[in-house]
């Protein structure tokens, strides 16, 4: 299985580019929005690899709830059936984190250069009720990628228009 990681601030296309190459490839993607919410927005990344990345690396089918998103919130949702795919892509804030570096055959850092017009996307995504909140998420994942250095590793980039 390859493992490709579509990274990059919220508000950037992110899930957009990685539905698009999943088309492309034939590949299932599993969106780090299923497992992080906004008060955790990364530390979930156990869960992850043990329900979804593990079973997949040893050819077994995978399995995970999903966190859903109603008024703004997250709750424990629906199950997720992964197969076992040629290409699975993880898509979203800190998929391609450090911890995971080696297991990743591509890195694809996907950036709207402007923050502004990041959040004005992502509220427009969102909802305007949601606003504080991505702006705590952005002012989050701002120190998230520079102790992470995920830009720095990523293989290709891409600037939605």
């Amino acid at each position: 299985m390859r493992l490709v990681a579509v990274d990059g601030p919220s508000g950037s296309g992110k899930s957009t580019f990685a539905a698009r190459l999943a088309l492309k490839l034939g590949a299932t993607v599993v969106p780090t929005d299923h497992f992080a919410t906004w008060t955790d927005p990364v530390s979930w990344w156990p869960r992850l690899v043990a329900e979804v990345l593990d079973p997949l690396w040893h050819g077994r089918a995978a399995r995970y709830r999903r966190m859903e998103w109603a008024g703004g919130w997250a709750r424990p949702g629906a199950w997720v059936d992964v197969p076992v795919p040629d290409v699975l892509i993880i898509e979203g804030v800190s998929a391609a984190r450090r911890s995971i570096a080696s297991r990743l055959d591509e890195v694809i850092w996907v950036e709207v250069p402007d923050p502004e017009e990041r959040l004005r996307r992502a509220v427009e995504r969102d909802g305007e009720t949601n606003r504080a909140h991505l702006r705590r998420w952005q002012a989050f994942e701002r120190g998230w990628f520079a102790v992470d250095g995920t830009k720095a590793r990523a293989d290709r980039f891409v600037t939605p228009d």
